[in-house]
């Protein structure tokens, strides 16, 4: 899921070494290029810590400059109580807080995070990035706990392309499918070639 926030006043960064840790995850090694900025893995108090140190290697293998913080408590402020959850855009503007110029910052948590969807006060997410953004958050409450590893690195990768400015893409198979309500992670395989394209062309603006 994205929102779309007033722009950013920091510069850009393209999104290839988050491509490469997928394909590096599970057995394939593309050539592409090495990020530009520093990925900073932030865990909030719960998350597993297997399921934080499996995303963080990963990413590690690819970025040697990823950096991986200790965990933080989730801040009481974006707490929900009628739905008991945690609002995912207090969560962000809280990480963004967090962050510089060189760095972008995913959130992990294992609790429930909703956002505002058109009329819906309250709207369930598996995650949400600002598009485009410098922060996004990622929660394991709705995934299938039997494939858990690769549904959360397909989640990562669909919101850090919306910090990239990718909007949701209507081909069924590609990363920055729209979720509507669902998890269709396991239909999901690639960036499709429109949003490809899109990353690419990123690079050339850092």
């Amino acid at each position: 899921m994205q929102k779309t926030p007033s722009p950013p006043t920091r510069s850009g960064f393209w999104l290839f070494f988050a491509i490469a840790m997928l394909f590096t995850t599970f057995g394939c090694e593309p050539n592409l290029p090495p990020a530009q900025r520093v990925f900073v893995v932030q865990p909030f108090a719960g998350m597993q810590s297997a399921t934080v140190k499996t995303v963080y290697e990963s990413l590690k293998k690819v970025n040697p400059k990823a950096i991986l913080r200790s965990a933080i408590p989730l801040p009481a402020k974006a707490y929900y109580p009628p739905r008991g959850r945690y609002r995912a855009d207090s969560l962000i503007s809280y990480l963004d807080n967090f962050g510089s110029a060189d760095t972008v910052i995913i959130g992990l948590t294992d609790q429930d995070i909703s956002t505002r969807n058109v009329n819906i006060t309250d709207w369930g997410v598996m995650g949400l990035g600002f598009q485009p953004g410098n922060a996004c958050v990622v929660s394991t409450y709705r995934l299938n706990k039997a494939k858990l590893a690769a549904q959360f690195c397909k989640l990562a990768l669909h919101e850090l392309g919306h910090t990239q400015g990718l909007a949701h893409c209507p081909v069924k198979g590609c990363f920055m499918r729209d979720a509507k309500g669902g998890n269709h992670l396991d239909e999901e395989t690639a960036f499709c070639a429109s949003c490809t394209k899109f990353l690419k062309s990123k690079a050339g603006t850092c």
